[in-house]
């Protein structure tokens, strides 16, 4: 009876870690704190939201309102508010963790929960933007003097951060496409969604057409930055066609790339929560937009020049008959 039991609890600890491994991305392109704390947590809510039936895009919605929550938080300056806020920042994170997970253990994926996904991300800093500036024009000597200095940084910032996120974004979903094949990438081009649009009728597929219009959009800028990608793209179709990339190519790409997967990383959340609380807790919050400004977007340019001489030299490869 105890070893029915012993064989049962081994079984179901198996399935529990099979799940957990099943709801990341991969150990390529995931964070090491992330897997240390929100991948975990992540998983605790997708398993509660699995079992009461609430859906990705539902988890997604929630997380925005929990983010602009935090952004208000940091408006006020007792440092006991900031760090409330603070931990709503982290708690939608984790729903933002859940919400990608969820969808990888349900198979619910869907261009708008993508599409919502990028965007919570991009409210909740809005949030806190408009925030901190109000806070600085409010009750700091020199934004009082020259309020226009925070709300330029600010809007300069918000700017970049997009940039940057929307690029980490595509580099990363383009090495999940050689390590995972089509199946476990998200990564899209704007051609066929184009052609897709074109099939949509405004009076039929409102929705559908809105959300294909911003995503089209958004898709075709991460395409003009990154022109080697777009040639290497093509010269893949051009040999391959629709059939299978050589292991051996896909193999060597990745090995190439992953070293620039902890700066896809770097561009999105962790590291820029980590600069905004420091900034908080030096009640100093402008130096946020600084770091972004500076710091971030030099570890942009260099991510970009690294990855465009990456594709241009696997581009001449392969006309070189290399693969």
């Amino acid at each position: 009876m105890t070893q029915t039991s012993d064989t049962q609890q081994l079984k179901g600890w198996a399935k529990f870690k099979a799940e957990y491994r099943a709801s990341l991305k991969s150990s390529d392109t995931e964070e090491t704190f992330d897997l240390i704390f929100y991948r975990p947590i992540g998983f605790a809510w997708a398993l509660l939201f699995r079992r009461l039936g609430i859906k990705p895009n539902a988890v997604t919605i929630a997380s925005i309102f929990i983010g602009l929550g935090a952004g208000i938080m940091m408006y006020f300056t007792p440092l006991w508010m900031n760090i409330i806020g603070m931990v709503l920042l982290m708690w939608a994170n984790s729903y933002d963790s859940a919400d990608g997970q969820l969808a990888r253990l349900t198979k619910q994926y869907s261009r708008l929960g993508r599409i919502l996904d990028g965007v919570s991300g991009d409210i909740w800093f809005a949030a806190i933007y408009i925030a901190i500036c109000l806070r600085e024009v409010r009750t700091s000597d020199f934004f009082i003097a020259h309020h226009w200095v925070i709300w330029v940084m600010a809007v300069a910032a918000g700017i970049f951060h997009s940039l940057q996120a929307a690029q980490a974004d595509y580099y990363r979903q383009f090495h999940l496409f050689f390590l995972k094949g089509k199946e476990g990438s998200e990564l899209d081009s704007s051609a066929p969604l184009r052609e897709k649009y074109t099939t949509l009728s405004w009076k039929k597929n409102f929705w559908e057409k809105l959300t294909m219009t911003f995503y089209i959009g958004y898709t075709a800028q991460q395409e003009s930055r990154t022109p080697a990608m777009q040639r290497l793209r093509a010269e893949l179709v051009k040999r391959f066609g629709s059939g299978a990339i050589p292991q051996s190519f896909r193999d060597a790409f990745r090995q190439a790339s992953l070293p620039l997967m902890k700066y896809t990383n770097m561009l999105s959340f962790n590291t820029r929560c980590f600069a905004l609380f420091a900034s908080l807790f030096l009640r100093m919050p402008w130096l946020y937009f600084a770091f972004e400004l500076v710091v971030l977007n030099i570890m942009l340019l260099y991510m970009m020049r690294r990855h465009e001489s990456i594709c241009k030299r696997f581009t001449k490869e392969l006309q070189d008959g290399k693969y």
